[in-house]
């Protein structure tokens, strides 16, 4: 939302003066002061942008001007190759390391493949879509296997009225229907595999999206081996059921499914549809999907659900609007079935959990993120977040949060409740995550956290916010609104604690770092995006960070230790 909006929220919210204690300690309006900590081994290896980099490309955008679909960089299990999505970038080419200057194709989008190298990245591949079009925002979405050397690509706004696999690419009758694009690697040379399409695509003047189609492919999913996909198609309309239901029945509109392929070979099919047990109309489910390693558990999530449930399997009821949900299904001797409905203990009205899903290798870990949590207490299980004593007025103020469940056979319960070190309105946490293979490492963004800092530190404790009842905006903002901060938090046992606070190295106001998130197998290399960032600089040999001629050319930050 643009700053009136917001402005217009928090006057309409508070109306009186609000301050938040952080680490035991209130401090006056307008105060500045905050504890800076050592830095940490985690340290910033490189700065990343495009090859063709322009204004207005959204690298490594992660969905944040499409309504958040999408996680748009991908990092393989040993750290050495990243895919990043610019799904604004506009060149009219078709495949691999077409034309990097045309651009006759606006917002058609591409996807940057970078390898690691004696330390350093080097681009490898610049990928377009078999079938460019303008506005299919090819990139929004991206997953790579553990090896590599496959890469799922979503375009969820791409027009083609085919369906299943390989169909045909140049109809364009269905605006927004969307599609998965398959891309193989033999070597250092990357060949499309397949075309992916819904088994139910649809019927122009039928959908529920800004267009027609239900938007397949708002979020995607492979698992470790590659040979299983999972996208999600939020504004698919059928009221079926749980799993291969009814795929013709439109009278739950934006109810939102899942579906499966498998491959063998080089052969893609379709294996499942996907619909939850509790699913009604605005849902969206398949807002986010992660699969475990060999593909056999599935998460996703519906974050517009309404149940008011805080528990595991419980009930549902249709009393807390955009509450949000997790499905989790499983697949065993080849039958997938329902394992869970899953809602935070901590549920409420529009906290929209299920922003971002992340699973662990073995499919028994999943973290998931509540964008628009409202707690301002902060740290891992805080007292005081039980969502009846938020803010007196100021509800719906976008604070954020992450759960983490955990699966004993087939039992799921939730381990941890967890909140930024410094939590303030409008910062967004959770809203991109991604856990380690082993499940034992979470990396949560905000991406619109305010404070000026760069590079990584201890996770601060700090007062957080002071707003005045009559100007909201004079509130203790750091100098860089919008900027955006990374959190890493790391488990022992059963029990979570908050390891760094990170700032990319050019932090400035509107950059939004962390608009997308991205973890290597071990968790020792983490890839973080900025859309907005507004480098001129070009390629992978870090040049100048204080260019600032190319407005939301976006860029990605990798950190290792």
């Amino acid at each position: 939302m643009n700053r009136q909006t917001r402005e217009r929220r928090v006057r309409d919210a508070i109306a009186c003066a609000l301050f938040v204690i952080g680490g035991g300690h209130a401090f006056s309006q307008g105060s500045t002061r905050q504890t800076e900590a050592p830095a940490l081994p985690l340290k910033q290896v490189a700065y990343i942008k495009a090859s063709n980099a322009e204004a207005y490309d959204y690298f490594g955008d992660g969905g944040g001007n499409q309504g958040h679909n999408g996680n748009s960089i991908a990092v393989s299990g040993d750290g050495g190759t990243m895919a990043v999505g610019a799904p604004y970038e506009s060149g009219g080419s078709r495949g691999i390391n077409g034309n990097q200057t045309d651009n006759a194709a606006y917002a058609s989008g591409a996807v940057y493949v970078f390898a690691r190298r004696d330390g350093g990245w080097l681009q490898q591949a610049y990928i377009k879509a078999s079938n460019t079009d303008q506005s299919d925002h090819f990139g929004a979405a991206v997953a790579l296997s553990r090896d590599g050397n496959t890469l799922a690509v979503a375009a969820p706004w791409e027009s083609s009225a085919a369906t299943g696999v390989n169909g045909n690419q140049n109809d364009n009758s269905l605006r927004q229907a969307g599609a998965v694009y398959i891309f193989a690697r033999s070597g250092r040379t990357w060949t499309q595999q397949a075309f992916l399409k819904a088994s139910n695509t649809g019927r122009a003047g039928e959908g529920g999206a800004p267009g027609d189609g239900d938007q397949f492919g708002y979020s995607v999913a492979l698992s470790g081996d590659g040979n299983t996909l999972a996208a999600g198609a939020i504004s698919e309309d059928s009221a079926a059921q749980d799993v291969n239901g009814n795929q013709q029945d439109d009278s739950q509109q934006s109810a939102g499914a899942v579906y499966v392929f498998t491959r063998a070979g080089t052969a893609w099919t379709q294996q499942a549809y996907f619909k939850g047990s509790h699913l009604q109309a605005g849902d969206m489910l398949g807002f986010a999907v992660a699969l475990s390693f060999d593909g056999s558990t599935l998460v996703t999530s519906a974050f517009d659900e309404r149940g008011s449930g805080r528990t595991i399997n419980g009930p549902r009821d249709n009393t807390a609007g955009g509450a949000g949900a997790l499905y989790v299904f499983a697949r065993r001797a080849g039958a997938w079935t329902q394992e869970a409905y899953i809602k935070g203990s901590r549920t409420e009205a529009t906290d929209q959990l299920g922003y971002a899903v992340a699973i662990s290798d073995d499919g028994n870990t999943v973290a998931a993120g509540a964008g628009d949590e409202d707690c301002l207490t902060p740290g891992v299980n805080p007292p005081g977040c039980d969502n009846d004593s938020p803010p007196r007025g100021a509800a719906n103020i976008w604070v954020g949060a992450a759960y983490v469940f955990v699966r004993s056979g087939t039992t799921w319960t939730e381990q941890a409740f967890i909140k930024a070190s410094n939590p303030r309105p409008y910062s967004s946490f959770g809203v991109r995550l991604a856990l380690s293979g082993d499940g034992n490492t979470l990396a949560v963004t905000a991406y619109l956290e305010d404070s000026a800092g760069q590079g990584v530190r201890a996770p601060e404790r700090q007062p957080l916010l002071i707003v005045d009842h009559l100007d909201p905006w004079r509130e203790h903002r750091n100098q860089a609104e919008e900027s955006g901060a990374a959190y890493v938090y790391t488990r022992t046992g059963t029990a979570w604690t908050a390891r760094a606070y990170v700032k990319g190295s050019n932090t400035e106001a509107g950059d939004e770092f962390g608009s997308a998130v991205a973890l290597s197998g071990d968790g020792r290399l983490m890839a973080v995006g900025a859309h907005n960032e507004d480098g001129g600089a070009r390629g992978t040999d870090g040049g100048s960070q204080a260019d600032n001629s190319a407005e939301d050319s976006g860029a990605v930050y990798v950190f290792a230790y």
